[in-house]
């Protein structure tokens, strides 16, 4: 008898299940605690954002320039210092409709993955407070004594990482992408290596190039944020 597929729900994080760039945002927020000086730091920071929607950012680079300030101050400072940017930025950026999109998949008995180019450090909270235990992140490499080196560990979950972690995360499992009926939410085109490798892709929040990308293709649109997102998706369901 043959075993039914694993339904699979990939979410990216940043501007697709939160309203925001959580790495962004973590940056800003080192900046009004003090920890990092507020004109040189900020202009890095928007060079580097300004690179990854370009689709053109390194990200080897970033993650030793996003990180330095964490790997300085230690890791209660940096503990104390996120469970404050959960209290004053993320909590306040978790809508009803990305908790409700999570759940719904849940209750169908989806196995749920964030997928996202953001640092584990930023993320895991996050997914904890969204509720979800799986998470393919850029993992970052430790020192002797455990803490962050400023370099990344394995491949990057970035463009077509994204393809080979979750090849990773399969085979750990014993399963290929034959194995799985996938959706992935995501609102980037850095994101279109694995929206392409899934069975249901959604654009969700897309910017224009994957508005309109989305549009040529015939994949789902949805506007998760807007007041009527119930109504905003178009095209063919994400799950058969």
């Amino acid at each position: 008898m043959q075993r039914s597929r694993l339904r699979l729900a990939l979410f990216d994080l940043d501007h697709t299940l939160l309203p925001l760039d959580s790495d962004y945002e973590w940056g800003e927020f080192t900046i009004r605690i003090g920890w990092n000086d507020p004109v040189e730091f900020a202009r890095r920071n928007d060079e580097f954002y300004a690179h990854y929607q370009a689709g053109t950012l390194n990200v080897h680079d970033y993650v030793r320039f996003a990180t330095e300030a964490v790997r300085l101050r230690g890791a209660d400072a940096a503990a104390t210092a996120h469970q404050q940017f959960m209290r004053e930025v993320i909590g306040p950026a978790i809508h009803p409709q990305a908790l409700d999109l999570i759940r719904q998949h849940e209750a169908a008995g989806d196995q749920v993955v964030i997928v996202t180019a953001t640092n584990e450090f930023v993320t895991r909270p996050i997914a904890q407070a969204l509720g979800v235990q799986e998470l393919l992140a850029v993992q970052l490499a430790r020192d002797a004594n455990g803490w962050y080196t400023g370099e990344i560990d394995g491949i990057p979950t970035m463009r077509e990482g994204k393809v080979l972690r979750m090849e990773q995360w399969l085979a750990a499992r014993q399963l290929t992408w034959a194995d799985v009926d996938s959706t992935f939410y995501s609102d980037s085109m850095n994101d279109v290596p694995l929206l392409e490798k899934v069975n249901h892709p959604v654009a969700t929040n897309p910017d224009p190039r994957l508005r309109a990308l989305a549009q040529e293709r015939g994949w789902r649109i949805l506007d998760l944020f807007s007041a009527d997102a119930s109504a905003a998706a178009t095209g063919a369901p994400a799950a058969a």
